[in-house]
């Protein structure tokens, strides 16, 4: 594998370049905790639709100007075996006795069970929409935009969506970053997440929620996979291992647990979304403490700037960096392999070196 091996020698040089920084320095310290805290806000966001999309208990609704007797208006929905109560009999979710029915039985005065038998009353759907318990969750996109029973196919397409969109941001992040930056992607990405969750918030149907949630996912992964290479491209080799597997890991296990206690105090799904958007803001103020990668600039022959993000580490580290740190042959071969380095490094996980 000629071209892997050529690969790792430029790596190697870069590091070697680098070395007089050290491993664990204040400079090293800041960017992993920093980069590690921009992971939160997607392990908020990343499984957000199992609450989001809970589909509370709910039953046929009658209209509100039926005039049917307190016996009629009780029994006015069928009972049916509950498969999520271990087959017990409960309210079906999506029929009810017909109302035209109801209305004749109860203006004749008859019972329901003593004077009618149930089980012969006709059937019909839920005509009128759906009553959704109100116990657990205020709102969500279920019970928004009842999808529910004939519509219910929707709520694991929602789901679908969201993943595809996560497929498609793993395809576009790498072109991006090595066309843009990685740290300009890595904030821009924060910002799109940010300004789309906001819009979601005020969605005013399904269709538009889906398309936007979608692009977060988008955003997202985006987001996640140039973060990591960025904190991997800056980073020594040691601290990249440590960065790349328990940093990224356990900060985004924080926002993952912080989920499920933002939804048991947030109980509609609007408002938890702008919990969202508030935690992905707080990020926004790190652009002007995490540097771009030194590494995707000597690939764009932007040496100099390369030269002052060391220097500027080498300050904060109370070390004296050397006069010249990047000669042109490295420079020029980073700039022959850079995209190389980007997959290399998503696809094993870290560097080689």
């Amino acid at each position: 594998m000629p071209a892997a091996t050529s690969d790792t020698s430029k790596i190697t040089d870069y590091d070697a370049a680098t070395a007089f920084l050290g491993e664990w320095g204040p400079f090293q310290r800041r960017v992993v905790f920093l980069l590690c805290l921009s992971f939160i806000p997607n392990g908020l966001t990343a499984l957000s639709v199992v609450f989001l999309a809970d589909t509370p208990d709910h039953r046929c609704a009658l209209p509100a100007h039926l005039n049917l007797s307190a016996a009629w208006r009780n029994n006015s929905i069928p009972l049916e075996e509950d498969a999520n109560r271990d087959g017990a009999l409960g309210p079906s979710k999506c029929s009810r006795y017909k109302v035209e029915n109801l209305l004749n039985y109860s203006e004749r005065g008859l019972l329901p069970g003593a004077d009618v038998n149930l089980s012969n009353v006709p059937k019909e759907g839920c005509l009128d929409g759906w009553e959704f318990d109100h116990s657990v969750y205020t709102s969500t996109i279920v019970s928004e935009w009842d999808l529910v029973c004939d519509q219910s196919w929707k709520k694991p397409f929602t789901s679908s969506l969201f993943f595809g969109g996560i497929l498609a941001g793993s395809f576009v992040s790498g072109q991006l970053s090595d066309r843009f930056g990685r740290k300009m992607v890595m904030f821009g990405t924060i910002g799109l997440q940010v300004v789309t969750t906001l819009i979601q918030i005020f969605s005013s149907s399904w269709i538009m929620f889906v398309v936007l949630y979608f692009l977060l996912a988008v955003e997202q992964i985006s987001n996640y996979l140039v973060t990591f290479v960025l904190g991997g491209e800056i980073l020594g080799p040691q601290v990249r291992t440590f960065f790349s597997t328990a940093g990224v890991c356990l900060f985004f296990a924080v926002g993952y647990t912080l989920l499920p206690l933002f939804a048991f105090f947030v109980r509609d799904w609007r408002m938890l979304q702008v919990g969202f958007m508030l935690a992905g803001s707080v990020c926004l103020p790190l652009f002007w403490f995490i540097p771009e990668s030194p590494r995707w600039l000597l690939s764009q022959g932007r040496v100099e700037e390369a030269e002052v993000i060391i220097r500027n580490a080498a300050k904060m580290n109370r070390i004296e960096s050397p006069p010249v740190i990047f000669r042109p042959l490295k420079v020029r071969a980073l700039n022959t392999h850079h995209h190389l380095h980007y997959v290399n490094y998503t696809h094993s996980g870290g560097f080689n070196s």
